[in-house]
């Protein structure tokens, strides 16, 4: 297949603000007008604000894992990425070049995300920064003159998918998609699957055109990643559909740039890279589990989403780095409530209690009667002998003058006095 038709049939999921490439010393004849350097970021980026990243890493920070990051390349001398960066591959001009360069800082940015350790004075850092990058070159643009993302040859990716593989990647960040199943692609992520290798897809961000494929987010044990904003809604390109898994961050994201800034990105290609940490993080933390083990872990853990469980525009959820890390999951089924035997009643003491209860209450009554009859007798005892000597004339207290508004009380009304 040459390479002229063969490039036109998978298209880089790049979706950065503008391109952001800089003076890096790659091999010569290797970059088209690479741009100068940006500046760089000092805030706390709000992705990492979101995940809250410095209360996993205690738990975990991805030491010891590989993440392949098959892309434009990596600049290994940004200052955070510097002695985290293997040597890699080009698999893009054919030759025996290594992957550790850059031209448009697509591959650096999707590294840093995933790896980026600290930096005096610089808020962000990558999500497992203790993990190392294997740089898998694939392509040296990522938009054309017109601004259209540049065809990628889907043998240079499926090759570039193998080599990680065989290098001992556990965790494979594939920040591109297109629209069609391609053999050398789908064979290339089962062979790797075979590794064990976890493979995490921007599911692409043409959301534009409707409902359409997108691969290799469709392939089966393949975690597929969708795009949210600050306000936790999908990103507006963010395609839609069964393989979206799940989402992170992935719009206004800070992320490196070659040589030593930082670039404001956006597209479900840096989405991805904030899942493809969060693996690398589990598979630290927890080295027995299989690739599969490990997505399904981040699956179960993933923090609510605007469009609910399951939903075709935000997956499974939100990814969650602290609960992916540190929950224990079981595949038991819920314990059972114990069966309720309740003694029968003892309708004996039932019957008991009402009488006492009875009895208790007509007591009440005949004491109340007792009480009442003594009052009333008492009251005459007084009462007879003065009326008998009023001969039974009752008198009158003259009432007090009216005020109007005033609101009358009981003692202003009637009052039986002696004259």
């Amino acid at each position: 297949m040459s390479r002229t038709v063969a490039t036109a049939l998978v298209t880089m999921a790049l979706a950065a603000l503008a391109p952001a490439t800089a003076t890096a010393a790659p091999p010569p004849d290797t970059c088209r007008d690479p741009e100068g350097p940006r500046g760089v970021v000092t805030q706390l980026p709000w992705a990492q604000q979101l995940l809250d990243l410095k209360r996993t890493w205690p738990h975990s920070t991805g030491a010891g894992v590989t993440v392949a990051v098959v892309d434009s390349g990596v600049d290994a001398d940004h200052p955070q990425l510097q002695g985290k960066v293997l040597p890699g591959r080009d698999f893009f001009h054919g030759r025996d070049l290594p992957g550790n360069f850059d031209c448009v800082s697509h591959g650096t940015a999707v590294a840093s995300i995933i790896a980026a350790k600290a930096q005096q004075g610089v808020g962000f850092r990558g999500v497992a920064p203790d993990a190392t990058i294997l740089p898998v070159r694939i392509t040296d643009r990522e938009l054309s003159d017109d601004g259209q993302p540049v065809p990628v040859d889907p043998n240079a990716i499926a090759a570039g998918i193998r080599y990680a593989a065989d290098q001992g990647a556990k965790v494979i960040n594939l920040s591109l998609s297109g629209y069609g199943d391609y053999a050398p692609i789908g064979d290339a992520v089962a062979y790797a699957q075979q590794r064990d290798a976890l493979l995490v897809a921007a599911v692409g961000n043409r959301a534009d055109l409707g409902p359409a494929p997108s691969f290799p987010a469709s392939y089966d044990n393949v975690l597929g990643v969708g795009s949210i904003d600050i306000a936790g809604a999908r990103a507006q390109g963010s395609q839609v559909g069964p393989y979206v898994d799940l989402v992170a961050p992935g719009e206004d994201v800070v992320a490196a740039s070659r040589v030593a800034g930082h670039h404001y990105w956006k597209g479900t290609s840096f989405a991805a890279p904030f899942v493809a940490g969060v693996a690398a993080l589990v598979r630290a933390a927890w080295p027995d589990l299989t690739a599969a083990q490990v997505a399904d872990r981040i699956l179960a853990t993933t923090d609510p989403a605007r469009g609910g469980r399951a939903s075709l525009e935000y997956g499974a959820g939100i990814v969650d780095p602290y609960r992916a890390v540190t929950e224990e999951l079981t595949d038991a089924k819920p314990l059972a409530a114990p069966p309720l035997s309740p003694e029968p009643p003892d309708r004996a003491a039932i019957a008991d209690a009402a009488w006492w209860d009875s009895m208790s209450t007509g007591a009440k009554v005949t004491a109340g009667l007792v009480a009442l009859a003594i009052l009333v007798a008492a009251i005459l005892a007084a009462a007879l002998p003065r009326a008998h000597r009023r001969r039974w004339a009752a008198s009158r207290k003259p009432l007090p003058p009216r005020v109007f508004g005033q609101q009358e009380t009981p003692d202003q009304v009637f009052l039986f006095t002696r004259s």
